[in-house]
């Protein structure tokens, strides 16, 4: 619900009386200089007291009496100050982002950074877009973990996200898992349209759920699932823990690691669903995939509008009315234009 200030006058005809006001200022000046009385050489010298501030104020009648009328006129078009109201109704759509933390999302091919923390600062900001929506996080390796139910509360989420980190659950790739654990997360969701968004660099090697089955329980619930493949594939350079052969201690090296992402499998999946697959290889080319799914599955809001107004008349009409005694006042102390 929003407020927009507004001003108004809902009669605003009336303020063409204003311009009486004026009018008779114009009209007392010309009657002055028209009704001019002829003086006489000398004649000033018989006033003993001459009042030079009447003189200096002599016009201020009218310039008071014409000031009401201008107010009174304002009052009269009924000045309005009004709040514009929109009721928000959104039919927002639901969606679960599935987010691979196995070891090889620790692959150094988006340098300087790796694959999950590109992968990190990308859903943060297609979380960030999408304030209307409900937006859930699961994160899987060989086992699964909900870090949040989908919620509207964007700060919440984000700290969720900003909390996940590789070595988090024991290493391996359970997509069938993960996709089951999404969809246990969407099955008492009322939205419009439901989605899962599969972020994964490898091949399903773990989990007690096939993607096949995964894939069948999600079209059967009528949720569309995104799959995106992060990473060029092949050998990549990935930190390993290692014992030092000298010193026996565990060290962290940059070994070339095979890591083959299975393309036809996420193809599958996404085709089934109704949804779309997509290749990332590299950071920029991963937030074009989620711009364009931020533009596939946008919500549906609809505004309803009504507006309130509240009378300003009254401090206008009372201006006026003390404009109108002060021009009075000052006509009956002998304030007023005439031939000098």
């Amino acid at each position: 619900m929003t407020d927009v200030l507004g001003f108004r006058f809902l009669e605003p005809l009336w303020l063409l009386a204003a311009l009486a006001g004026p009018l008779v200022v114009v009209a007392a000046l010309l009657r002055e200089r028209t009704s001019r009385a002829v003086l006489f050489p000398g004649l000033s010298r018989l006033r003993r007291t001459p009042s030079t501030w009447r003189s200096r104020l002599r016009h201020l009648p009218v310039v008071l009496a014409a000031l009401a009328l201008v107010l009174a006129a304002a009052a009269l078009a009924r000045p309005q100050h009004g709040s514009l109201k929109q009721n928000v109704t959104t039919e927002g759509v639901d969606i679960v982002v599935t987010l691979d933390v196995s070891g090889s999302m620790a692959a150094q091919d988006f340098r300087p950074r790796n694959r999950l923390e590109v992968a990190k600062s990308v859903v943060s900001s297609f979380i960030k877009r999408r304030p209307n929506d409900r937006i859930g996080l699961v994160v899987f390796a060989s086992k699964c973990l909900t870090k949040s139910p989908p919620t509207t509360d964007t700060a919440l989420l984000l700290r969720q996200l900003d909390d996940v980190h590789l070595d988090m659950l024991p290493d391996g790739t359970a997509i069938g898992s993960g996709m089951a654990t999404a969809l246990a997360r969407l099955r008492h969701s009322s939205a419009k349209s439901k989605v899962i968004v599969l972020v994964t660099d490898g091949g399903n090697n773990a989990g007690e759920i096939d993607p096949a089955t995964a894939t069948d329980m999600t079209r059967a619930m009528g949720v569309r699932v995104y799959t995106v493949g992060v990473g060029k594939g092949g050998v990549v350079p990935v930190p390993v823990k290692v014992r030092d052969g000298l010193s026996g201690a565990i060290v962290t090296r940059v070994m070339p690691v095979q890591v083959d992402i299975d393309e036809g499998l996420l193809k599958t999946i996404a085709t089934r669903t109704g949804g779309e697959f997509f290749r990332a290889t590299d950071s920029a080319s991963l937030r074009l995939i989620f711009d364009r799914i931020d533009q596939l599955e946008k919500s549906e809001i609809k505004l309803t509008k009504y507006t309130r107004y509240r009378e300003l008349f009254r401090p206008y009409l009372t201006a006026a009315a003390a404009l109108f005694l002060a021009a009075a006042a000052a006509w009956a102390t002998g304030l007023r234009v005439a031939p000098v």
